[in-house]
Order: C-alpha cells, then structure tokens, then sequence
C-alpha cells in the first residue's frame, strides 16, 4: 500500500524505532525512513517532537505522532489493510496494554544497564532482575496467546512488537555478558516464540543484524570513555 505522505524519523538501531517498522511492515504500510542522529537532531525531529525531541516519530502528512506505543496503536487504528495488531476483545486489549508497559517501563531499561555496567557487582542484581522478567512474561505468553503461536494469536500482534523489538539487542547483552538470558530450559514456551517472532519474513526486514548492533555498542563504550578521561 503506497502512502506518500508518510514518514518515519528514527535511527535503524533503536528497538523503539523498530516497533513503529514492524507495526507499518505488518500492514503493507509504504513510508519514507529519515534516518536520524540522536546526537545531532535534526530541525524536523525538533519541531515534529519539541517537547522530548526523541525518535521515533511518524509523520503522517503534516500531523506529528509521537511515543512507539502510540505509533503502533495509531498505525492499527488508521489503516485497516492486514491484521489487526490490537486484540479486537476489550480485555484482551488491556492485558496487552498492561503488559506492554510493564516491558517498557520496568523491564527493557535492565538489559541496557547490564550490558553496560561496568562493575561486578552490578551485574548480578540486574540478570536476576531480566531473569525474573522473563518469567514473568513466560506466564503472560500462555495467557495471552490461548496456545496460538503469539502474544496476538495465529498472528504477530501488539504485544508481539513490543517485545520483539527488544530481542537483537538481548542477544547482544547476552554476548557481552557471556550469560545465557533466553534460556530455552527455564522458559521453553518464550524462547519457542522469540524464535518464531524472529522468523517471520516481516520481522527480519526490519530486525537489527546482532554483528552489527554489537559493532554500535562497541563504539559507545569506546565513546563512553573517552569522554570520561
């Protein structure tokens, strides 16, 4: 589906950017990506999104939407081509919701904290605090899913983006750490699904390769520390 007047300000390795490519790739959504550097902003990121000045940003037409989950939401609100990503049953919908503010805001921030803490003893609290997540949304999978493929059923769905989005950058944690995180012994059922949301011909147009998010966080911790001498 060819909409010219669509564009997405973001930067192809932020998982949150991510979750706005995956939601337009489901739906057959053509847009223009204008890749952004979060460290030198450009004027249209500023002025589409002044108040956080943060990708992503969908610009559709000359109206700015702003924040990944809502990105989402808008995107399966607006067009109806494709599945559905937003359960259709009002409980359903808030149990996606829930859980998808759980993984954003109490969940995801730990890996990137893990990955680059650079003491000890700072590690240990952190992987048992992912560890103890990751069960948790093992639990929340089995409900959600009724025994379907997917948080979203026999298809990628809400919840399915939002935590999907965080997996190349897990198994990047996961190298720099030397610690297995999506342990398929202690959470068979989510490790089943992260491997299928990764398959999914949708998803690996978008998904981040690992060598090369390893190679970019490289390079910021290099940063890091020039900039601390």
């Amino acid at each position: 589906m060819a909409t010219s007047n669509l564009k997405l300000l973001g930067m192809w390795a932020c998982p949150y950017v991510n979750r706005a490519q995956f939601a337009l790739k489901i739906k057959s959504i053509e847009y223009e990506f204008i890749e952004e550097n979060p460290y030198n902003r450009s004027d249209i990121l500023v002025t589409s999104n002044p108040f956080y000045k943060k990708i992503p940003v969908l610009i559709h037409g000359d109206k700015p939407i702003c924040e990944s989950l809502i990105i989402v939401q808008y995107v399966d609100d607006n067009w109806a081509t494709g599945p559905s990503t937003l359960p259709s049953d009002a409980y359903d919908r808030a149990l996606a919701r829930f859980w998808a503010a759980y993984i954003s805001d109490k969940w995801y921030p730990s890996p990137k904290l893990l990955r680059e803490a650079q003491v000890e003893d700072e590690k240990t609290p952190l992987t048992e605090k992912i560890s103890a997540g990751l069960l948790l949304l093992e639990e929340a999978f089995v409900k959600c899913s009724k025994g379907k493929p997917y948080f979203g059923g026999d298809n990628i769905g809400y919840l399915d983006i939002v935590l999907g989005s965080s997996l190349a950058w897990l198994k990047v944690t996961e190298i720099v750490v030397g610690i297995k995180l999506l342990d398929q012994d202690k959470i068979p059922t989510l490790s089943g699904w992260a491997d299928r949301f990764c398959s999914d011909e949708d998803v690996k147009d978008v998904l981040p390769e690992t060598e090369k998010l390893l190679e970019l966080h490289e390079k910021i911790q290099a940063f890091v520390r020039d900039g601390s001498k």
